[in-house]
């Protein structure tokens, strides 16, 4: 911390980050509950993300990965979490920092997390916004990059969730932004603000 300012956007990211470090410990010591399942996008390039090769040169930059019915040997630790997959039939490992996210999702939860990732001790501005709705949960979970069969892996293309709380949605207006969500508000999506 600064001796000048307290860097308040990051500390609502790391708490944002920890909530889901917290549901994927759960979910490694109890497995998912109900129906229960997540959407994970994370940048493929960042310092500490271990995956083969061959994932890597499909996905340069950025990966969505869907957690639900075929994953193994889920783990989970203060920095990031390790899990595998099968991609084209074969299991693969990959080990992603937490840093490394942009995106996570519970459709039935009606719950979502953006993020900016961050390099890896820096402290630059960071944008994370929740929200709890079906309609946007589906939004950043179901864009037709995302839509890849759970038996196929659990991979989707890579495509950054879109912008904003939701489609259609007017989130609360941000004085300081013009009227625009700014970086680390937690959002809510309110049905009857349609545009």
């Amino acid at each position: 911390m600064s001796s000048d300012s307290i860097d308040y956007q990051r500390l609502v990211e790391d708490a944002l980050r920890d909530v889901v470090r917290r549901v994927l410990a759960d979910v490694a010591e109890e497995g998912l509950p109900g129906d229960h399942h997540f959407y994970i996008g994370f940048r493929t390039g960042h310092p500490g993300v271990v995956m083969p090769r061959s994932l890597r040169d499909l996905y340069p930059e950025e990966m969505s990965l869907i957690l639900q019915h075929r994953f193994w040997n889920l783990a989970v630790n203060d920095d990031g979490f390790a899990v595998e997959l099968t991609f084209s039939g074969s299991r693969q490992r990959l080990e992603i920092p937490f840093a490394a996210l942009t995106m996570f999702a519970d459709p039935s939860a009606e719950f979502a997390l953006r993020f900016m990732p961050r390099a890896a001790g820096a402290t630059a501005a960071v944008s994370a916004t929740a929200t709890t709705s079906a309609t946007s949960a589906s939004a950043a979970a179901a864009t037709p990059a995302a839509a890849a069969s759970p038996t196929g892996g659990g991979i989707a293309a890579p495509q950054p969730p879109p912008s904003g709380a939701a489609a259609g949605a007017d989130p609360a207006p941000s004085p300081a932004t013009g009227g625009r969500p700014g970086s680390g508000e937690v959002i809510r999506f309110d049905p009857s603000r349609r545009k």
